[in-house]
């Protein structure tokens, strides 16, 4: 069976990475890591022209209504260029969710504005001294004259200042367990505490929201009051997928970025490239790179067409990539030798951002238990 790309997909990557080539490719994340979020701007409405925001949402909504293997070049584009932003937060979780359990309402206030590129989500779930676990979500949202009053601390959550919408796992009941967890979007407001937090990966924020009485309509509710769980868990299928892509894209440009630099890197009279100690890392680099990609098409392939073990072969998508991102872009570093760890090259950005993603809605030991569930293990 062919997984490659179709023609147009390929075309499309090509205008991608053109336009973020143009823009700096890791310079935007540069730019934004020194507190200049012109680049960003500039780059994300330049992207919303070339229609990725509009990409899997639905005609009917001012979107281009293509599915999940049309975002694969999106994502890994997005992971070259180390793009900051929540676009994966926005494409690959609030999107999907709300095109499948959303109000009308909902869906006409949601859909066109982040295919226009104007609005963006984040997932609003950690909380302090918690887990990904159903039981550490401990924010509440109690029913009062047809408001919800939320109540309650999320950390951790991805871009908080730059989103405009929180989609927040809100306990609806006084269960203790997945039972009346609830699926909540949050607009941001000005009377909302948001602290940014220290992260590994300058180039991302997180930041820790504080509700206190935070008034919101029922009517905000996304699918049916406390089953949020098992929509969460419908969603993370399509963000994990996309996060695959994701983690792709940037361990090819280490790939490139050490083959490169085995090229003109002279020792001992020729470039070091001939040495088996730096040209055999690479091609280990090579092939695991090429089997990430092959596990991220086939995962967003089965996503798309629903196949029975869609589960199996995303969470072995993202869990491959995870570790594989980790030790290309660890190699990457001791291929360049000192100047690896010089601010002045971007080794340190690309293991920057795969330590950021290790541990990202889960371990690796967790996805392995989700494999090994969705397996029949």
């Amino acid at each position: 069976m062919d997984f490659a790309l179709s023609e147009e997909q390929e075309m499309f990557r090509t205008y991608l990475r053109k336009f973020l080539e143009k823009q700096g490719q890791t310079d935007i994340a540069r730019e934004f890591i020194q507190k200049n979020t012109t680049v960003l701007d500039t780059a994300l409405a330049g992207l919303a022209e070339l229609g990725v925001t509009a990409v899997n949402i639905p005609e009917n909504y001012e979107g281009l209504g293509l599915g999940n293997v049309d975002l694969i070049p999106v994502f890994e584009e997005i992971g070259r260029a180390l793009l900051p932003g929540a676009l994966l937060e926005t494409l690959a979780l609030a999107v999907p969710l709300l095109e499948k359990y959303g109000t009308e309402k909902q869906k006409s206030k949601y859909l066109p504005e982040i295919a226009a590129g104007n609005r963006t989500m984040t997932l609003a779930w950690l909380e302090p001294n918690g887990d990904y676990a159903p039981e550490d979500v401990q924010c509440t949202a109690v029913l009062n004259n047809n408001k919800l009053m939320v109540n309650g601390t999320k950390e951790l959550v991805p871009d908080a200042d730059l989103v405009d919408t929180f989609l927040t796992v809100v306990r609806t009941s006084d269960s203790n367990g997945k039972d009346g967890l609830s699926l909540l979007l949050i607009d941001k407001t000005g009377d909302m505490q948001v602290d940014l937090q220290q992260c590994l990966d300058e180039s991302k924020h997180l930041a820790k929201i504080t509700f206190d009485n935070h008034s919101v309509s029922k009517e905000q509710v996304l699918g049916e009051t406390g089953q949020g769980w098992q929509l969460l868990e419908e969603g993370l299928l399509h963000l994990n997928s996309a996060l695959s892509s994701m983690l792709t894209g940037g361990m090819d440009r280490v790939v490139e970025m050490a083959t490169e630099y085995a090229k003109i890197r002279e020792q001992f009279g020729g470039p070091i490239g001939r040495f088996q100690a730096v040209k055999h890392p690479i091609v280990d680099m090579k092939v695991e790179l090429e089997s990430a990609r092959s596990l991220s098409y086939y995962a967003a392939w089965a996503l798309e067409n629903d196949e029975k073990d869609k589960a199996a072969a995303i969470y072995s998508a993202r869990s491959f990539a995870t570790e594989a991102f980790i030790r290309a872009a660890s190699q990457n570093i001791q291929i360049h030798g000192g100047i690896g760890f010089t601010e002045e090259i971007d080794c340190h950005l690309f293991l920057k951002r795969s330590r950021f993603y290790e541990n990202y809605l889960g371990s690796d030991l967790s996805f392995n238990e989700k494999i090994a569930t969705a397996l029949g293990w």
